[in-house]
């Protein structure tokens, strides 16, 4: 028996977008450790004798700490084998999967990482938003929307004043302090999305502008989690409203966005 743990990037929420290698991996499983972010249909890939363990954190509240599991993944490899730490989307993507590979590896546990489909790119790419576009969009950002000590990342502050696409993860909880950030540097008219549950079957989304966002995510019971997307692409989405373009003389019908 090999004391091994293999870092497992479940992909954004339907069972069906995980990489080939992940399920290799969950197939000779002794043990998965799952979040609450990764589809719980993939446990169906592990063998039958394989423990498997919920270790998710769901609305701010952690089954267990970082430090629990990280000694939970050393325990049971020593214990049992191979463990696979199953995560959503991408493991080293505000997934403090980097911590947990230095843990078992300071403790000569054997790590492999199976990279993962993250939320960021995948969830805006399923509602044909595209993260960049010629002559829209040259770059994108990926932030977090909740920092270690409570706070917006500084990071947001410089993105908001970017031509560049913005991504917030994890920001539901802020997203009046992100639209207001936004409203501050004269870009409240900027187009945006909110996606919940991307790429599964309850997914539900609005698409509208900041000023009018935290409003419109009430009114129709947006919750978490969700992915913000905050930039010129998304009017590149087919529901966007025509009103945008023609109130700020955009032309984007050379780019294949229909003009009513």
């Amino acid at each position: 028996m090999e004391a091994k743990l293999t870092l497992v990037g479940a992909g954004p929420g339907n069972g069906e977008l995980i990489t080939l290698k992940g399920i290799r991996a969950l197939k000779n499983a002794d043990v998965v450790l799952y979040d609450e972010l990764a589809n719980a249909e993939l446990l169906e890939f592990a063998p039958e004798h394989a423990l498997k363990m919920y270790v998710g954190k769901k609305a701010g509240s952690a089954s267990f700490s970082q430090d629990e599991i990280n000694e939970l993944i050393v325990r049971l490899a020593r214990k049992r084998g191979h463990v696979v730490r199953l995560k959503g989307g991408d493991s080293f993507v505000f997934g403090r999967g980097h911590e947990e590979m230095e843990y078992a590896r300071n403790h000569n546990i054997k790590v492999e990482v199976v990279p993962g489909v993250s939320s960021c790119i995948a969830v805006p790419a399923s509602m044909e938003i595209p993260v960049t576009r010629r002559g829209v969009s040259e770059s994108f950002w990926v932030i977090t929307g909740t920092t270690r000590n409570g706070e917006l990342s500084e990071d947001l502050r410089l993105a908001a004043q970017s031509k560049a696409t913005v991504v917030v993860l994890m920001g539901m909880s802020r997203i009046q302090e992100i639209c207001d950030l936004y409203k501050h540097f004269g870009r409240g008219h900027l187009p945006m999305a909110v996606i919940q549950n991307g790429t599964r079957p309850d997914e539900k989304s609005v698409i509208g502008q900041v000023w009018e966002m935290p409003s419109l995510v009430k009114e129709n019971n947006i919750g978490t989690p969700a992915i913000m997307i905050l930039g010129e692409v998304v009017a590149l989405h087919p529901g966007y409203t025509m009103e945008y373009l023609r109130s700020n003389n955009k032309d984007f019908s050379k780019l294949g966005v229909p003009v009513y």
